[in-house]
């Protein structure tokens, strides 16, 4: 204990691990909804600083992996406090077991900065192969953050530039390679302060190479059409969604929200509109199936889909009405190949893993439809009064991989659905926002994203503007969107350029190191 105790008060008198603590609580502004994004390279200068690049070798490498590990805690503590209101509202734990928990994720978190700084040092032979290695480590520790343990690639620096003008680079490089930009010039930045102006030159003139490219070499643009969408949000209480005696009072009030409005080209509701089993609610999807189709249009909704001859059950979404423009009757029929199961699942939120130790344990483990089963991985294009539709359901839009797999050169926009009433007014939903709005930047495909409660919107990427609805009202939002054609570069080759970047940059920086 007396140990601890002076291991603490150590800590507690080290200035530079409260440098590190601040550089990661204060990334939170550069994400929505503040979106002031130039505060994430000074962030990543400040840890650096902390690091100190002219310190390499395995002597320095635990100091670089402690000064990592307290830039991720305030990193992810900060910016994914939201998921605690979560925990603390609907998971029936203590107040000091939900802090603890939340305790675990940020540090699991922070375990992968302290991973990437770690092995920069450890490797590095000094400033100038420091820069090259320190990306090689963050795109190696941001890969493995993204799919170890079914990934959780949320707050990536990338998602910081959504707003500034390096957002013209996601159609090239992504929001990965966007990361590594940030890294990049966080780097120049903290060598600029050391007064070595030939790192910061370096990096400007690979930018600048950078954005001649995207100005040359870009084919997405305008194809001369539109479609009129009606965005269709509910505000259903979240302790009320899946309460069988509400079923039908959130159904009327999703039919009722619609009825004036069919004349739209698309209608959509949220993730799980319909709260009843797909199969037992045949009667209400056939009547809406039917008006959607007199009216000439489709509507896509969200449903649990529980299939009772094999007792699995999918996050599903189906498109009832109208499957092409010319149709005579409404297509929709249970179990129809005109729909999208959700394959990546949240864990706790849709399935619980070890679920016969946890689930007795505490609420939290064992929640209202927590025991789905996992769609494929690659899916098709949902088809709506002759449109194609890229689909991701909540959680899904955060893997880029995952999107970018079922992109098809015919998809006519990019649609998402979620429900984030599990977090009620905090920033989460609009980080959640920030992030679609960054899929659509990497496939120049229009965005349609509605939910329960908000952040309910449409986003343009050409011209960059976006038409919100406001949150926690019942409401509902008529919008023109312009589509689209041309492949940018990423829905064609991913981050396959990116990686080949990095793997130069190993080399480089291995080669420094050999050499001396």
């Amino acid at each position: 204990m007396k140990i601890l105790l002076t291991k603490f008060t150590l800590l507690a008198k080290d200035k530079k691990a409260w440098l590190a603590l601040i550089a990661g609580l204060i990334l939170t502004f550069a994400y929505a909804p503040f979106e002031i994004w130039p505060i994430a390279f000074f962030s990543l200068a400040a840890i650096i600083f902390c690091i100190n690049p002219k310190n390499t070798g395995k002597k320095h490498a635990k100091t670089a992996a402690k000064y990592g590990f307290i830039f991720g805690l305030g990193w992810f503590g900060a910016g994914i406090s939201w998921v605690h209101v979560s925990i603390a509202t609907f998971g029936g734990m203590p107040l000091i077991a939900s802090l603890a928990l939340m305790a675990l994720l940020c540090s699991y978190l922070a375990l992968f900065p302290a991973l990437a700084f770690w092995a920069t040092t450890r490797f590095a032979s000094g400033p100038k192969s420091y820069g090259a290695l320190l990306i090689v480590s963050f795109a190696i520790s941001e890969y493995l953050r993204a799919h170890l343990l079914t990934g959780f690639p949320w707050l990536s620096f990338g998602y910081t530039q959504t707003d500034s003008p390096l957002r013209l680079l996601a159609p090239y490089i992504g929001e990965f390679g966007l990361t590594l930009v940030c890294i990049a010039i966080g780097f120049a930045l903290y060598r600029l302060s050391q007064k070595d102006f030939k790192t910061l030159a370096i990096t400007s003139s690979a930018l600048a190479l950078l954005f001649a490219g995207a100005y040359t070499t870009g084919t997405a643009q305008y194809s001369g059409k539109s479609m009129s969408t009606l965005l269709v949000q509910g505000n259903i209480k979240q302790n009320l969604r899946f309460d069988p005696s509400q079923f039908w009072t959130t159904m009327s009030k999703y039919q009722d929200l619609t009825r004036t409005h069919w004349d739209a080209d698309l209608i959509v509701w949220p993730e799980a509109a319909v709260p009843e089993i797909e199969a037992l609610a045949d009667s209400y999807l056939a009547g809406l199936d039917s008006a959607a189709s007199f009216n000439k249009t489709a509507l896509i909704t969200g449903v649990v889909d529980y299939q009772l001859d094999t007792k699995t059950i999918f996050n599903t979404l189906i498109v009832v009405g109208n499957k092409n423009k010319d149709d005579e009757h409404g297509h929709y029929r249970y179990l129809d190949k005109n729909r999208y199961q959700k394959h990546q699942l949240l864990p706790i939120g849709e399935f619980v893993p070890f679920e016969d130790l946890l689930r007795p344990i505490a609420p939290l483990f064992d929640l209202p439809m927590s025991s789905f089963t996992r769609g494929d991985k690659v899916q098709n294009n949902l088809r709506a009064n002759g449109f194609n539709i890229l689909p991701a359901i909540c959680y899904e839009i955060v893997f880029a991989d995952l999107v970018r797999g079922n992109y098809q050169h015919s998809s006519d926009l990019l649609f998402t659905v979620s429900n984030d009433a599990w977090f009620g007014d905090s920033i989460g939903p609009h980080q959640h926002m920030q992030i679609a709005r960054m899929r659509a930047l990497e496939l120049q495909r229009p965005l349609i994203r509605v939910t329960n409660n908000g952040v309910s919107g449409v986003y343009d990427p050409i011209s960059h503007t976006q038409q919100s609805m406001p949150q926690f009202e019942a409401t509902t939002m008529k919008a023109d969107v312009k589509l689209i054609q041309g492949d940018s570069v990423y829905s064609q080759y991913g981050n396959m350029f990116v990686w080949g970047f990095v793997l130069l940059l190993g080399i480089g920086g291995f080669g420094i190191r050999f050499k001396r």
